[in-house]
């Protein structure tokens, strides 16, 4: 790609996400997300591969639904009660429509469909940003709203991400929709706490961007797309495939890995709300999550590639390790002691 339409991409990327999370009125927090859809389609598009141009085309008229969709119940709201202060929200169909537009962006269950097939289509760095950056300002606008919204539609839909990210997470061979599905059930864990406890949800999202950007850098060095792939890449840079399965555990939230405190946080603010049936299903369906992750985790360090003439056994690269990816990966597996510290910012 032109290095210039690069960084005409990234700036209206880095424009479009801070006049989203710094407006209060709805109209400058509609243009923000239309800035960062429009800026993120070149990225997508960028490989002019037909499956890339497919993924742009699908997120193109996804995110254009919900951005129309957010726009309408802005106006109702507005129409109704005079206010297009974001904060303000108090129509309950315009409630309604905001869940539904901001859980179309996000990829929230039932409106996850497109999720996936975009992921799969894009490149791994633009992965990276669709599965980190491109969620914040959605975020932000439902972590602004959450005091209007209703409350059992965001608990259903989040046991519903969960279940669904992790079930279907189990018999995936490609691993960008491995983490695109991994990616739908951690949204299901922020958006349950989302009313009860903002900052949790905040806390949880930075932690879950941190663990994927290791995760997706690591596997963009070593090149791995594919489950098969994974099983011969440990001859490259076997230091990395060591720390890559740590990064996965720590996504699927095992002790004593940073992954596993916003878990731990969550499920300890569900019961302190007296919601001790909705913790536990939350916890069950993370076992499903942990099973893919397992099996990732095999297939990076456990798995000797077979010694059979089909499989060839890869060169290792004398390539140094990005000092970002390795500080990302240190901070994945070794946050947790710091705990105390992060609850104070609660």
């Amino acid at each position: 790609m032109n290095p210039q339409a690069k960084l005409i991409s990234i700036s209206s990327l880095l424009l479009g996400t801070t006049i989203t999370i710094s407006s209060s009125h709805w109209m400058m927090a509609w243009t923000g997300l239309e800035i960062n859809t429009l800026a993120i389609l070149p990225l997508i598009s960028n490989p002019h591969h037909p499956r890339a141009i497919e993924a742009a085309t699908k997120y193109f008229l996804v995110q254009a639904a919900a951005s129309t969709l957010l726009l309408f119940s802005s106006t109702t709201n507005a129409l109704f009660t005079g206010q297009w202060d974001i904060t303000q929200l108090t129509h309950p169909t315009s409630c309604l429509l905001l869940t539904t537009a901001i859980s179309i962006k996000l990829g929230l269950v039932p409106f996850h469909f497109w999720f996936p097939e975009v992921l799969q289509g894009s490149s791994l760095m633009t992965s990276l940003l669709l599965t980190t950056a491109m969620k914040f300002p959605p975020i932000t606008l439902l972590l602004m709203a959450s005091p209007s919204l209703n409350f059992t539609l965001l608990t259903t839909m989040a046991i519903a991400s969960a279940a669904l990210g992790g079930w279907m997470g189990l018999n995936q061979t490609q691993i960008r929709k491995i983490l695109a599905f991994s990616s739908i059930s951690h949204l299901g864990w922020m958006t349950i706490i989302i009313i009860y406890n903002p900052k949790l949800t905040l806390i949880t999202f930075y932690l879950y961007c941190m663990m994927t950007a290791a995760t997706l850098l690591t596997l963009k060095t070593t090149k791995i797309l594919k489950l098969s792939t994974m099983m011969t890449a440990w001859t490259k840079i076997p230091s990395l495939s060591a720390t890559l399965m740590l990064a996965l555990l720590s996504l699927a939230g095992l002790p004593p890995l940073t992954g596993f405190l916003p878990k731990w946080l969550i499920i300890q603010e569900l019961t302190k709300q007296e919601m001790t049936p909705t913790a536990t299903i939350i916890a069950l369906l993370s076992l499903l999550g942990l099973f893919f992750y397992l099996r990732l985790a095999y297939c990076a360090t456990i798995t000797l590639p077979p010694n059979s003439s089909n499989y060839m056994k890869q060169w290792r690269t004398n390539k140094p390790v990005n000092t970002l990816t390795a500080t990302l990966t240190t901070m994945t597996v070794t946050l947790l002691p710091f705990s105390p510290m992060i609850l104070s910012m609660l």
